[in-house]
């Protein structure tokens, strides 16, 4: 499935020509992008964006064990 995403701003004038032009190709979806967020505004992340971001997993540290052991297909 192609999803060919039309920015609210340009909606009304650009979405009824964009599903014309795919309306014989069952693989393209034409939307219209409604999403609200701080990202999109540009300005600083909300509260709740910092939240998520501190909540991210940290990566495991020391040594990790090689991927393959013996008969991988590294092995000489």
């Amino acid at each position: 499935m192609i999803y060919s995403v039309v920015p609210e701003e340009l909606g009304p004038e650009v979405y009824e020509r964009l599903k014309a032009y795919y309306a014989d190709d069952p693989n393209v979806t034409v939307i219209v992008d409604r999403r609200r967020s701080g990202r999109a505004s540009g300005g600083p992340p909300t509260a709740d964006e910092s939240e998520f971001r501190g909540r991210r997993r940290r990566r495991a540290g020391g040594e990790h064990p090689p991927l393959y052991a013996g008969d991988g297909p590294d092995a000489a």
